[in-house]
């Protein structure tokens, strides 16, 4: 399916654009949103990924999914607009929520859960790009740690060892934050411990 629309893409179809852009926008913004935490830089690179996938259409190939490259793209806008300025690092958690499915807690829990995302949101936003953008792509996008690896150009144990570190890193930050409490925190996957060293 990736295939023929790419082939009608590179057709100069716009009606196909319109549809890759459908396509794969909301990963792309989540992406995007994940790093910067702020809705109109996530906009803005959203726009300037699909307008350089519009003037490299031609060097994409059919055969392969662009999403691992719209990844890069948006990436490298990000680290690019991090770098000229510090955003302030917006709710992670409303790019998760958009991403779920509509299993809202009871009232009762939700002031509770909206501390905890905060102070998650918080440990994430202190961890070092490189970290942060291995722990968005595989917990918030749900890329496998190969398609992470991929997107990020990277081998595949330098994603298991950044994930790893991100998330002996981000424990240390919960555990250390007395609103944190005596909450759970799940263990660390089996893929990434047994791999990482």
């Amino acid at each position: 399916m990736d295939a023929e629309l790419l082939r009608r893409v590179q057709a100069d179809d716009l009606d196909a654009f319109e549809e890759f852009f459908a396509r794969y926008r909301s990963s792309i913004y989540r992406t995007a949103y994940g790093l910067t935490g702020d809705r109109q830089a996530a906009e803005e690179i959203l726009q300037d990924t699909f307008a350089r996938a519009y003037q490299r259409r031609h060097t994409l190939h059919a055969d392969v999914s662009p999403l691992p490259w719209l990844h890069r793209v948006s990436l490298n806008l990000c680290y690019s607009r991090l770098s000229r300025r510090r955003l302030p690092t917006g709710p992670i958690d409303e790019a998760t929520e958009a991403s779920r499915a509509d299993d809202r807690p009871l009232p009762a829990d939700e002031a509770e859960q909206a501390e905890l995302r905060l102070i998650v949101r918080d440990g994430i936003a202190a961890l070092p790009e490189k970290h942060r953008s291995v722990v968005i792509l595989y917990y918030l996008q749900r890329l496998s740690l190969q398609e992470t690896a991929e997107t990020l150009g990277i081998q595949l144990g330098t994603v298991k060892s950044r994930l790893h570190y991100a998330l002996r890193n981000l424990r240390t930050h919960l555990e250390g934050d007395r609103r944190f409490g005596g909450a759970y925190l799940a263990p660390v996957p089996d893929e990434v411990e047994a791999n990482a060293s």
